[in-house]
Protein backbone atom coordinates (compact mmCIF):
# COMPACT_ATOMS: atom_id res chain seq x y z
CA UNK A 1 0.00 0.00 0.00
CA UNK A 2 3.07 2.39 0.78
CA UNK A 3 4.48 1.68 -2.91
CA UNK A 4 1.13 2.52 -4.31
CA UNK A 5 1.17 6.05 -2.79
CA UNK A 6 4.69 6.90 -3.65
CA UNK A 7 3.95 5.82 -6.98
CA UNK A 8 0.99 7.97 -6.72
CA UNK A 9 3.14 10.70 -5.25
CA UNK A 10 6.12 10.24 -8.11
CA UNK A 11 3.12 10.38 -10.93
CA UNK A 12 1.74 13.65 -9.73
CA UNK A 13 4.90 15.22 -8.60
CA UNK A 14 6.45 14.18 -12.45
CA UNK A 15 3.17 15.57 -14.12
CA UNK A 16 3.21 18.92 -12.24
CA UNK A 17 6.64 19.48 -12.82
CA UNK A 18 6.40 18.54 -16.74
CA UNK A 19 3.64 21.32 -16.84
CA UNK A 20 5.66 23.72 -15.01
CA UNK A 21 8.85 23.32 -17.16
CA UNK A 22 6.26 23.19 -20.40
CA UNK A 23 4.57 26.46 -19.09
CA UNK A 24 7.81 28.31 -18.63
CA UNK A 25 9.37 27.76 -22.29
CA UNK A 26 8.91 30.81 -24.31
CA UNK A 27 6.77 30.16 -27.67
CA UNK A 28 8.66 29.56 -30.70
CA UNK A 29 8.43 32.64 -33.22
CA UNK A 30 6.96 31.96 -36.34
CA UNK A 31 10.03 33.19 -39.31
CA UNK A 32 8.61 35.93 -41.12
CA UNK A 33 6.67 34.58 -44.42
CA UNK A 34 8.97 35.97 -47.20
CA UNK A 35 7.76 35.63 -50.63
CA UNK A 36 10.11 35.56 -53.90
CA UNK A 37 8.52 38.83 -55.61
CA UNK A 38 8.10 40.69 -52.33
CA UNK A 39 10.57 44.15 -52.65
CA UNK A 40 13.24 43.86 -50.01
CA UNK A 41 12.22 45.77 -46.62
CA UNK A 42 11.85 49.55 -46.54
CA UNK A 43 12.34 50.03 -50.68
CA UNK A 44 8.99 51.73 -51.63
CA UNK A 45 9.10 50.97 -55.59
CA UNK A 46 8.26 54.32 -57.61
CA UNK A 47 6.50 54.69 -60.76
CA UNK A 48 9.70 55.41 -63.37
CA UNK A 49 7.74 57.58 -65.91
CA UNK A 50 5.98 59.57 -63.03
CA UNK A 51 9.59 59.76 -61.51
CA UNK A 52 11.32 60.71 -65.00
CA UNK A 53 8.13 63.73 -65.09
CA UNK A 54 8.63 65.05 -62.12
CA UNK A 55 12.21 65.70 -62.21
CA UNK A 56 11.79 67.20 -65.66
CA UNK A 57 9.31 69.46 -63.91
CA UNK A 58 12.46 70.58 -61.72
CA UNK A 59 14.63 70.80 -64.54
CA UNK A 60 12.09 73.27 -66.25
CA UNK A 61 11.73 75.43 -63.44
CA UNK A 62 15.50 75.36 -62.76
CA UNK A 63 15.85 76.47 -66.66
CA UNK A 64 13.19 78.89 -66.00
CA UNK A 65 15.57 80.36 -62.89
CA UNK A 66 18.90 79.80 -65.18
CA UNK A 67 17.57 82.14 -67.98
CA UNK A 68 16.43 84.90 -65.62
CA UNK A 69 19.92 84.90 -63.90
CA UNK A 70 18.60 84.56 -60.51
CA UNK A 71 21.39 82.85 -58.64
CA UNK A 72 19.06 82.79 -55.48
CA UNK A 73 16.14 80.92 -57.01
CA UNK A 74 18.88 78.21 -58.84
CA UNK A 75 20.53 78.07 -55.34
CA UNK A 76 16.86 77.55 -53.29
CA UNK A 77 16.80 74.22 -55.64
CA UNK A 78 19.96 72.76 -53.75
CA UNK A 79 20.47 71.28 -49.97
CA UNK A 80 22.65 73.39 -47.64
CA UNK A 81 24.88 70.59 -47.70
CA UNK A 82 25.02 69.74 -50.97
CA UNK A 83 28.05 68.97 -53.12
CA UNK A 84 28.30 70.47 -56.76
CA UNK A 85 31.69 68.48 -59.18
CA UNK A 86 31.60 71.03 -62.36
CA UNK A 87 33.99 70.65 -65.25
CA UNK A 88 37.14 72.03 -64.55
CA UNK A 89 37.15 73.24 -61.41
CA UNK A 90 37.59 72.04 -57.58
CA UNK A 91 34.63 70.37 -55.52
CA UNK A 92 32.11 73.01 -54.20
CA UNK A 93 30.37 71.84 -51.14
CA UNK A 94 27.11 73.78 -49.42
CA UNK A 95 24.33 75.77 -50.87
CA UNK A 96 26.96 79.04 -50.76
CA UNK A 97 29.71 78.05 -52.41
CA UNK A 98 27.57 76.64 -55.37
CA UNK A 99 25.59 80.03 -55.65
CA UNK A 100 28.97 82.27 -55.84
CA UNK A 101 29.95 80.11 -58.46
CA UNK A 102 26.29 79.76 -59.94
CA UNK A 103 26.91 83.46 -59.83
CA UNK A 104 30.16 83.85 -61.19
CA UNK A 105 29.35 81.73 -64.80
CA UNK A 106 26.11 83.30 -65.42
CA UNK A 107 28.63 86.67 -65.57
CA UNK A 108 30.24 84.88 -67.82
CA UNK A 109 27.76 83.96 -70.54
CA UNK A 110 26.38 85.47 -73.72
CA UNK A 111 23.79 87.95 -73.63
CA UNK A 112 20.50 86.25 -74.34
CA UNK A 113 21.70 83.22 -74.71
CA UNK A 114 19.64 80.23 -72.90
CA UNK A 115 19.98 77.06 -71.48
CA UNK A 116 17.73 74.08 -71.16
CA UNK A 117 17.71 71.23 -69.24
CA UNK A 118 16.24 67.44 -70.55
CA UNK A 119 16.18 64.67 -68.38
CA UNK A 120 17.35 61.31 -70.14
CA UNK A 121 16.85 58.72 -67.60
CA UNK A 122 15.39 58.98 -63.64
CA UNK A 123 16.25 56.09 -61.13
CA UNK A 124 15.28 55.64 -57.75
CA UNK A 125 12.61 55.56 -55.06
CA UNK A 126 10.33 58.38 -53.34
CA UNK A 127 12.86 59.60 -51.10
CA UNK A 128 16.02 59.63 -53.08
CA UNK A 129 16.12 59.96 -57.44
CA UNK A 130 19.07 59.63 -59.07
CA UNK A 131 19.00 61.57 -62.49
CA UNK A 132 20.90 61.51 -65.71
CA UNK A 133 20.26 64.56 -68.37
CA UNK A 134 22.06 66.91 -70.81
CA UNK A 135 22.39 70.57 -71.10
CA UNK A 136 22.18 72.65 -74.07
CA UNK A 137 23.52 76.08 -74.46
CA UNK A 138 21.82 78.31 -77.02
CA UNK A 139 22.94 81.86 -78.17
CA UNK A 140 19.89 84.98 -78.67
CA UNK A 141 19.55 83.42 -82.62
CA UNK A 142 18.78 79.35 -81.03
CA UNK A 143 21.81 78.34 -82.40
CA UNK A 144 23.82 75.65 -79.81
CA UNK A 145 27.05 76.76 -78.73
CA UNK A 146 27.64 74.34 -76.09
CA UNK A 147 26.68 71.39 -74.78
CA UNK A 148 27.05 68.61 -71.62
CA UNK A 149 25.82 66.08 -69.48
CA UNK A 150 25.08 65.96 -66.04
CA UNK A 151 24.05 63.13 -63.02
CA UNK A 152 21.83 64.78 -59.62
CA UNK A 153 20.92 63.06 -56.70
CA UNK A 154 17.64 64.31 -55.36
CA UNK A 155 16.46 64.15 -51.81
CA UNK A 156 13.12 64.42 -50.46
CA UNK A 157 13.09 66.59 -47.70
CA UNK A 158 10.47 67.98 -45.75
CA UNK A 159 8.48 67.04 -48.83
CA UNK A 160 10.11 68.49 -51.74
CA UNK A 161 13.52 67.73 -53.04
CA UNK A 162 16.33 68.90 -53.41
CA UNK A 163 19.91 68.67 -54.85
CA UNK A 164 22.16 67.53 -52.75
CA UNK A 165 24.89 66.03 -55.24
CA UNK A 166 25.13 67.04 -58.75
CA UNK A 167 28.06 66.28 -61.52
CA UNK A 168 28.66 67.76 -64.94
CA UNK A 169 30.90 68.32 -67.96
CA UNK A 170 30.68 69.64 -71.34
CA UNK A 171 31.06 67.61 -74.85
CA UNK A 172 33.79 68.33 -76.80
CA UNK A 173 33.28 71.51 -79.06
CA UNK A 174 33.04 70.61 -82.54
CA UNK A 175 35.63 72.04 -84.51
Amino acid sequence: MKRLNHFKFATVFVALFSLIIGCNQPAAEKAPEVRADAPPPMAVKADPAKMKADIQALETAWATADNARDANALAAFYSDDAVSLSNNQPMLVGKAAIQKDVEASMGKRPKGSTVSYDVLDAFGDENFITEVGKTTHKDPAGKVYSAGKYMAIWEKRNGKYVCIRDISNDDVKAQ
